[in-house]
């Protein structure tokens, strides 16, 4: 059985990390309101360039089907003609402590890996985050696995994600890999969220939705580049920002986990030293019980 002394020693280290976990709960819950409003604002940039190359891609292809000009489209929205070589693009977090943030990422990507392996497919992959791009290595020696550590460590940067897009696109037109999908976690709430596998590159859209008319609100759209050099410029923007909403979606995912994981560290550290604080006192009342016996018992002696 634990000594006093023993028990006061553990109740006052419970309690220092109490303050830290609590501390650690509050600075989540502030960069998750951030993370929050940026994604909120960043969401309509993102809707309204998807609607910019839907709207140009229908125009070119009814301009082309009619023979009124011949278009170059880019090799990223043209249908894939093989797919033998697959890039994975995983955002995980560089730091623990947020629960089971990380291990529903890690478990999504080596599903993801062993599928395509199991179909035959080359497979390279960018971790962006070091704890799932560690692990992977770990899982897969001999897999090409690059980590980028420290992305948007001061705050999701549009900046810093065009400098991971445009190699990206770079080696898909070099003809590195034939097929591009990221693995990120999509936010919901706080306590609500998902993992999701979707292909980045080449760039599916379809044409034939109705929101990429025209005309719209009898309102017309005209261009005064040509078409196709302003679709090579909106398509790496949009390539830009789907990757921006991916990472802002995993980092709002992630202060969501540390939160509640911290959360429900505070709560236990307070029952345990509940149930501590219980025991020392009758451990203590039962040695100062033990002491009086004892002195009334001399006491009956003399």
């Amino acid at each position: 059985m634990a000594s006093l002394k023993e028990l006061r020693t553990r109740i006052g280290s419970i309690k220092s990390t109490q303050k830290i976990t609590s501390a650690m709960k509050m600075v989540a819950a502030a960069r998750l309101r951030r993370a929050q409003d940026v994604l909120v604002k960043s969401q309509t940039y993102n809707e309204n360039l998807l609607k910019v190359i839907g709207r140009l891609l229908k125009d070119m292809k009814q301009e082309q089907a009619t023979g009124q000009v011949e278009y170059f489209f880019p090799r990223m929205v043209l249908p894939v003609e093989k797919d033998d070589v697959y890039r994975i693009v995983v955002f995980s977090s560089d730091r623990g402590l947020c629960g089971s943030y990380n291990a529903y990422v890690l478990r999504e990507a080596v599903k993801r890996i062993r599928e395509l392996q199991k179909a035959g497919k080359t497979v390279t992959v960018l971790a962006i985050g070091k704890k799932v791009g560690d692990s992977l290595r770990r899982r897969f020696e001999n897999l090409e696995i690059k980590v980028l550590s420290g992305v948007a460590s001061k705050g999701a940067d549009y900046q810093e994600l065009q400098g991971i897009a445009e190699p990206l696109l770079a080696a898909y037109t070099e003809g590195q890999f034939d097929v591009c999908e990221i693995i990120y976690t999509h936010f919901a709430s706080a306590v609500s969220r998902e993992v999701k596998c979707q292909q980045f590159i080449p760039f599916e859209i379809d044409t034939d939705d109705e929101k990429f008319n025209l005309k719209s609100n009898e309102a017309f759209y005209d261009y005064d580049a040509p078409k196709d050099k302003i679709l090579i410029d909106v398509l790496l923007m949009s390539l830009t920002s789907v990757l921006f909403q991916a990472l802002l979606n995993s980092q709002a995912s992630e202060h969501g986990a540390r939160m509640t994981s911290m959360d429900n560290a505070t709560r236990n550290a307070k029952d345990m030293i509940s149930k501590l604080t219980l025991k020392y006192n009758r451990l203590r009342q039962n040695a100062i019980t033990t002491e009086l016996i004892e002195i009334i018992s001399g006491a009956e002696a003399l």
